[in-house]
């Protein structure tokens, strides 16, 4: 089992940045490729980017591309999204999920269905 805790949500202006910290804790975190999704309300969830086991290799939706940037420390267990020039249309419930990987430390995915565990989620809002 693995249990995932988002925090670094909030309220901000457009045009503005948050950083998102998901913390793991059980399995080896290193195990784990990490991914972080979003639901904006009435829509369904959707990637947002992903970064493989070994922290090497990493994957944008194309909403986000140049503009977020995700990160993990496996010293400390936790993935991280620096989100930066944010736009209302960002404005949405924002999880991490984990993906085990052990022994394909490139490994991405954006599909839904390859993930094994998922956090609380953390609410993102962002006024115009």
């Amino acid at each position: 089992q693995v249990l995932l805790v988002e925090s670094g949500g909030g309220l901000v202006q457009a045009g503005g940045s948050l950083r998102l910290s998901c913390e793991a804790s059980g399995r080896p975190f290193k195990f784990y490729a990490m991914g972080w999704f979003r639901q904006a309300p009435g829509k369904e969830r959707e990637f947002v980017a992903a970064v493989s086991s070994s922290g090497d290799n990493t994957d944008y939706a194309d909403s986000v591309k140049g503009r977020f940037t995700i990160a993990r420390d496996n010293a400390k267990n936790t993935v991280y999204l620096q989100m930066n020039s944010l736009k209302p249309e960002d404005t949405a419930v924002y999880y991490c999920a984990a993906d085990f990987s052990l022994g394909r430390p490139g490994r991405t995915t954006g599909q839904e269905y390859e993930y094994d565990y998922w956090g609380q989620g953390t609410q993102v809002t962002v006024s115009s």
